[in-house]
């Protein structure tokens, strides 16, 4: 992250932020034993505002934030290194220190030979060593000599009796005798080496017997604890600290055993006691670790080792008795409530700073995967069997169902939800159980693994809606699944409603569930906090996506339509040159009302229009689009339709003035209605021109006049409206005279588009 240019002053030109130097000219001002921050920013910032010193302060705090968090995950790529050099170095400080204690020994035994040597080489005459021994066989013990034996047998009694205490003071007087005694030279090497020579050995056995007593199952915490302490204080740190880890590993394997064998099942329950166990142990362990032996390196590595050990172990025991068999079935709630338990034990132990969490997520990733995989399949498959026999028709969900992840309300949950067909309500239900599930770990690896499985869902349920259509050949996706098809057009319509309210509003509300928990104000009701989250960069970006997918459904609609509309049932063009030539042929004016495939659309779109205002209530931009698409599709059709401009273009005779007048009529006749119901598009507008322009241009590419073979705009606004009127019901009695025998109204009127 750069500090942003204009953040400071030009006159704090010194800083060279945006300058190419080293880092070297960068630090020599911070290096100086005399540097003063507070006046170094005073003449840097003089001229700064508080907005840029605000922005500033931002942006080095982001930088802070950034460089802690690369220096975490560099401290994770890199601890088991650091680990093993730890350990290493740490065996290598044991045996130096038990080689110089080898070398100490070795040279006090060699001193005391040459002490000895020594004296025997001074000692003259005959029968000197004779003498000499005699005199040690008869005279007095010296008072040092005393002592020793004396301090000998009570330290041998001490150890005997496990008076701990007693035995460990013996043992620092003994030392201070030594040290003493060896700077005054009062005692003989031999003495001085047997001296040294007891204290190490009954230091060892003291060791050693603390260490067996320690590893007893019915030793009690505070026995642990103080055994350790008195074979730190004794000097085998290292040891003391494998000791304590050693106990509470050999406590924790016990209990496991005993919960295994208690007769209780695996499941949630078995999760929340042997998470719990688990990781209390660990940071049972971590307290006496700290109390015992503070935050020296050497011990909190090992402590670090042990920790992860441990929760290898534990995760291996989840995945092998509780998660393996939901993980590979679908069971994601029970995957995902044992992940969720594991994760928030674990995450306690931040605070002592033990992330274990990372060595969870790394079992526990795989299974979470697998569970959601196979969840998502479920789904698909579960969907795809209610879409077999569902007969679209739309309802409100069943009372109870999650069906925007908020419990039901009296009086307020059915009005609140939309009516869906009965395979969007299971597909609804099911993705809102997902995510609520996966929303539980709070994990954003999870939650956009989520996320794109809630698109690869949507997008196939997507294609069974599209296969539902009559005549679909769409179903490269459905793996030979049937489909019931929507035979009339408010089981098509319906079809749109499902994919319009799963996207817009069902979905995104599911989604959230999949979001990090968001600090609510207290007089917040849940509905309207979800409702400011509907409106975030994210769940925007979410509702565009999954808007793609309507936008699919959307076209293949609109072009099953457009085709059956242009193509007959034998596949003969219904919206062909022919049938403007033809109007030329007779030599008396025709009675002019718009072409019938052109009043059929006009008919369907305004079917449609009903059929919208009660299925998107509230979505009036989506019906309108609809409208548009529909009659684009028609008239982009006609434009792009290369056999039909090739009759009108290069055929052997032009259009005739009837077939032009039509023609032109046909054109204006979209125009009109699609204005009056606001479903005219620039696009569309544009479009009808440019075909006008062409049919015209053709007229004159042919010699003609086509401004003298049509009437003024005015005429054709007037047929069309009187066109709209008629097919719409609401003709007045002037224009009765202008009647379309092709438009069958024998069941009533049709509806207007503003209804």
């Amino acid at each position: 992250m750069s500090i942003p240019e204009g953040a400071l002053s030009s006159d704090a030109g010194d800083l060279d932020f945006g300058q190419e130097v080293t880092l070297g000219d960068k630090l020599k001002a911070f290096k100086s034993s005399g540097f003063d921050q507070e006046s170094y920013v005073s003449a840097k910032c003089r001229t700064t505002s508080e907005k840029e010193i605000k922005h500033l302060v931002t942006c080095l705090l982001d930088l802070k934030k950034a460089s802690a968090e690369e220096m975490r995950k560099s401290v994770y790529a890199n601890y088991p290194s650091f680990i093993r050099v730890s350990r290493e170095i740490s065996d290598l400080e044991g045996q130096l220190v038990a080689l110089r204690n080898l070398l100490s020994n070795r040279a006090a035994i060699i001193h005391t030979l040459a002490e000895g040597t020594r004296t025997e080489s001074m000692s003259s005459g005959p029968g000197s060593r004779k003498k000499g021994s005699f005199d040690n066989e008869h005279r007095e013990p010296t008072k040092m000599e005393l002592w020793l034996s004396q301090y000998i047998d009570t330290l041998n009694i001490l150890l005997a009796e496990r008076r701990v205490d007693e035995a460990l003071a013996a043992l620092d007087e003994g030392e201070r005798v030594a040290k003493e005694e060896k700077s005054n030279d009062s005692m003989t090497p031999i003495m001085l080496a047997s001296l040294q020579s007891t204290i190490t050995e009954q230091r060892q056995k003291l060791a050693d017997r603390l260490a067996e007593s320690a590893c007893q199952p019915s030793s009690s915490g505070k026995e642990l604890r103080s055994s350790v302490e008195i074979i730190k204080k004794i000097g085998d740190g290292p040891r003391a600290h494998t000791l304590l880890l050693n106990s509470h590993h050999q406590k924790l394997q016990s209990k496991i055993q005993g919960l295994q064998t208690s007769g209780s099942t695996y499941g949630v329950a078995y999760t929340a006691a042997l998470s719990q166990l688990v990781f209390s142990i660990i940071a049972q362990a971590s307290s006496d670790s700290l109390a015992i032996f503070g935050d020296q390196p050497l011990y909190t590595s090992e402590l670090v080792t042990w920790s992860v050990k441990q929760t290898n172990t534990f995760a291996n025991l989840m995945k092998r008795h509780v998660i393996a068999s939901p993980s590979a079935s679908g069971g994601l709630r029970t995957v995902a409530e044992c992940v969720q338990i594991s994760m928030g034990h674990c995450y306690l132990l931040e605070a002592r700073g033990l992330a274990l969490a990372p060595v969870l997520l790394r079992h526990f990733r795989p299974c979470v995967d697998k569970a959601l995989n196979a969840n998502l399949k479920r789904i698909e498959t579960s969907t795809a069997a209610i879409a077999a026999a569902d007969d679209w028709s739309l309802s409100y969900p069943p009372i109870g169902t999650r069906s925007l992840g908020t419990p039901p309300t009296l009086g307020s949950s059915i009005v609140s939800q939309p009516k869906l067909s009965s395979s969007a309500h299971r597909f609804n239900l099911m993705v809102q159980e997902m995510c609520e599930d996966i929303g539980l770990l709070r994990s954003s690896t999870f939650s956009n693994q989520a996320k794109e499985g809630l698109h690869q869902v949507f997008s196939s349920y997507i294609t069974m809606l599209v296969n539902a259509l009559p005549g679909s050949s769409e179903t490269e996706n459905l793996e030979g699944r049937i489909v019931n098809t929507a035979e009339n057009d408010t089981q098509q319509i319906a079809l749109l409603a499902n994919a319009l309210f799963l996207a817009e509003e069902l979905l995104p509300r599911a989604a959230l569930k999949l979001m990090p928990l968001q600090q609510c104000l207290p007089t917040d009701t849940p509905r309207r906090n979800s409702d400011k989250q509907l409106r975030t960069p994210e769940t925007r970006e979410l509702k565009k996506r999954l808007q793609r997918y309507v936008d699919q459904l959307r076209d293949s609609f609109c072009r099953k339509h457009a085709l059956d509309l242009i193509f007959s049932e034998d596949g003969g063009a219904r919206l062909n040159a022919p049938m403007y030539f033809i109007m030329d042929e007779n030599s008396e004016e025709p009675e002019w009302f718009p072409s019938p495939i052109f009043q059929e659309l006009f008919a369907k779109l305004c079917s449609f229009a009903r059929l919208a205002s009660d299925m998107f209530v509230g979505r009036e931009r989506f019906s309108t689009l609809l409208l548009i698409r529909l009659t684009e599709t028609v008239i982009l059709w006609l434009s792009d339709e290369q056999s039909f401009w090739e009759e009108i273009e290069h055929g052997p005779k032009p259009l005739g003035p009837f077939g032009l007048r039509q023609f032109y009529l046909d054109l204006q006749f979209v125009i009109h209605f699609a204005s009056e119901g606001r479903y005219l598009s620039r696009n569309l507008h544009q479009v009808i021109k440019n075909i006008i322009s062409r049919a015209l241009g053709s007229i004159v590419a042919a010699g003609g006049d086509p401004d003298s073979m049509v009437p003024e705009d005015e005429w054709f606004t007037n047929h069309a409206q009187t066109a709209i009127k008629k097919l719409t019901g609401n003709a007045t009695p002037e224009n009765e005279e202008a009647t379309s025998p092709t438009v069958d109204t024998s069941d009533g009127t049709l509806p207007s588009i503003e209804e």
